[in-house]
């Protein structure tokens, strides 16, 4: 949970020095981010197997098992982020044609994108590495490699993007956007390969075999590909969504895009504690269900809810209480309309639901059943969230909070309907 939210710190300290760009760059960033997350997809089904396949076959006592299992997700990863980022770099400018016509939101968007979607690779080999830790039992090194990463890519930041830090004398490459993503690449590649070391030194609960990972196994590959087809299609069905509410927020105008950017990244901190808990709480029901411990499964998925809601519950008042401050320091000290301080106000409710539905996701995640969350996404997004915004935003033409409405109502739909999934214990069964 600490892990993940050094990463979020970091994407919240990414959007303050972006937002001292401009109000294009902040906007620029929020569609390709919506593109790259697309993307990612991919590591989500080979991710979500992973860990229930490590976590089980770690909790069973296979050792050598769970070490072949590491190096094949090493190997299949790779290729699919070297895939993938081939696909994302030649799609990159029709993309941004899709969402506006404002050159200088396209130009930031290039020179952003193609570095960024260069180093997937490298991205989808860091999560690997904290993954193979995180599921035999070592949360603590995934934890300071993820800090390494925030800490770096803070300091890389303001270097590279401003000829001169603000508020200081520091004088730096004055690169812009580019130099954002420059610095986010370097922290990662640098995270990854202290991590990678660790796995082939034999120091790691779990160690493994450099020559291992340069061949693919046609059986655990399409295992890989199956358990997590299900958490991949979820994700396929929420990026689809996320592209037509990027489309109709784009209506009214690159502002709203920038609010929505900003937004996303105060959320995206703020529920960084349901999302660890649920990481790690997934791992402990994997591990349960391996050494047939179902009740003590079950109770792991009522304290990660419980513990959501503990650590959510201060921030849900800092979002309700002081949205416009927060929203000023990504706007270089200038005053967001009422609208984006509305928005804001939705994410802290949205962040309840996010406990909930996040420590129900553990057990559909931990046990290998990752149907209802397909099932979640496609009733909450589909059935509910987008039908609503559409009627209110290109029927009706209402106000922005009345589309900003839409992702509370669908947060709280999916947290029902995996409730529903989770009450009739057929998780507990091998997938």
């Amino acid at each position: 949970m600490y892990g993940m939210l050094f990463t979020a710190l970091y994407d919240v300290v990414d959007m303050f020095w972006i937002g001292m760009l401009d109000k294009e760059a902040v906007a620029a960033i929020t569609i390709y981010l919506t593109l790259f997350w697309a993307l990612e997809i991919l590591n989500e089904i080979v991710g979500t197997s992973s860990v229930s396949m490590l976590s089980r076959s770690w909790g069973a006592g296979e050792v050598e098992k769970t070490r072949t299992i590491g190096e094949q997700t090493f190997a299949f990863k790779a290729l699919l982020g070297s895939l993938g980022a081939l696909i994302l770099m030649l799609c990159l400018p029709y993309f941004y044609r899709m969402y506006t016509t404002d050159a200088k939101v396209i130009s930031y968007g290039l020179h952003y994108g193609y570095l960024r979607s260069a180093f997937i690779p490298i991205f989808f080999s860091s999560y690997t590495v904290n993954t193979i830790l995180r599921s035999t039992g070592d949360a603590k090194t995934p934890m300071k490699l993820l800090l390494a990463t925030a800490v770096l890519n803070m300091i890389l930041d303001p270097l590279f993007m401003f000829s001169v830090v603000p508020y200081t004398s520091i004088r730096g490459l004055g690169w812009g956007m580019f130099g954002s993503a420059l610095a986010t690449c370097i922290s990662y590649l640098v995270a990854f390969l202290v991590g990678f070391a660790y796995l082939l030194g034999g120091k790691a609960p779990l160690s493994i075999r450099f020559k291992n990972i340069f061949h693919l196994d046609k059986e655990l590959d399409k295992r890989l590909l199956t358990i997590g087809l299900p958490s991949g299609l979820h994700m396929l069905l929420r990026s689809l969504v996320t592209f037509i509410f990027l489309k109709l927020v784009a209506q009214y105008g690159t502002v709203a895009i920038a609010t929505l950017g900003i937004a996303n990244r105060i959320y995206q901190f703020c529920g960084m504690p349901s999302n660890g808990l649920s990481m790690g709480s997934g791992i402990l029901v994997g591990q349960r269900l391996g050494s047939k411990q179902f009740a003590e499964a079950q109770q792991v998925a009522y304290l990660s809810i419980l513990n959501g809601l503990i650590f959510s519950l201060p921030l849900v008042l800092v979002l309700l209480l002081f949205p416009s401050p927060l929203l000023s320091l990504f706007l270089g000290g200038t005053v967001p309309t009422s609208d984006a301080a509305f928005l804001v106000r939705i994410y802290a409710l949205c962040l309840l639901c996010l406990a909930v539905s996040s420590g129900l996701g553990s057990v559909f995640y931990g046990s290998g059943h990752t149907r209802p969350i397909l099932y979640s996404s496609l009733i909450s997004g589909w059935l509910v969230q987008v039908p609503y915004a559409l009627v209110v935003a290109s029927l009706f033409l209402l106000p922005l909070p009345w589309l900003w409405t839409a992702y509370l109502i669908g947060d709280a739909a999916d947290a029902l309907v995996r409730w529903i999934w989770f009450s009739n214990r057929r998780w507990m069964d091998e997938p």
